[in-house]
């Protein structure tokens, strides 16, 4: 008999997986900014790394008020 996971259950689950597609994210971001030379492109990763990070940031407290 297949057991169904609560939705509390599902929804962690899923904050969890998009906080891993959000580290492989930051990681590739910035290893690409590490490896270019042109000023728009450097500009460009510097705004991508900062809104991941910010979205991170925001799926962490979603994590951790869903504990509370």
């Amino acid at each position: 008999m297949k057991q169904k996971k609560d939705p509390a259950s599902l929804a962690k689950a899923k904050l969890m997986q998009e906080i891993e597609d959000l580290q492989q994210a930051l990681e590739t971001a910035n290893s690409n900014f590490e490896n270019v030379c042109d000023p728009d492109l450097i500009d460009s990763y510097i705004y991508e790394i900062n809104a991941l990070s910010f979205r991170y940031k925001y799926l962490l407290r979603q994590v951790q008020d869903k504990r509370a």
